[in-house]
């Protein structure tokens, strides 16, 4: 065992160590369907965005789960459609923080007026990212709000 408790040796993080395999592979080691990395990688990015924004509680977490169970037969019917699926989450996410905590994420670039809300863009689309209306900025892609500053000018 090396010095760090490593039982392999190998430095800790290293991809080798990886009891779950790859992020490709299926139940029994088969590959992952398109649709399925479409639905694990919206998971992790709105997921994500709710610990920067330290709101990823348990029943949070449960919207999250409900909108990929949702959206998971929207993408069935709709294939094409499987890119959109993170922003659709996020927004899904986003009305259900609304209903039962307020607005969530609130923007962190205005620094005066009323909290407000950061929205999804495009609605249904590729590359969703979160934006405020408000100061016309484009602050973060979703999944990357913790990474959020002042912003940039939407493209």
């Amino acid at each position: 065992m090396n010095p760090i408790g490593d039982p392999i040796g190998d430095p800790i993080g290293d991809p080798t160590d990886d009891p779950i395999g790859d992020p490709t592979d299926g139940p029994g080691g088969g590959p992952v369907s398109p649709l399925e990395q479409a639905l694990h990688a919206a998971r992790a990015r709105v997921l994500a965005d709710l610990a920067a924004r330290e709101v990823a509680d348990a029943d949070v977490v449960s919207l999250v789960e409900e909108s990929v169970v949702q959206r998971r037969w929207w993408v069935e019917q709709w294939p094409d459609g499987a890119e959109y699926v993170a922003g659709l989450v996020a927004q899904d996410v986003q009305d259900g923080l609304l209903e039962r905590h307020g607005r969530w994420p609130l923007c962190p670039v205005c620094g005066s007026g009323d909290p407000h809300a950061l929205e999804v863009e495009p609605e249904l689309g590729p590359d969703p990212h979160w934006v405020c209306h408000q100061a016309g900025v484009k602050v973060a892609s979703v999944g990357l709000l913790g990474t959020a500053s002042g912003g940039t000018p939407p493209s």
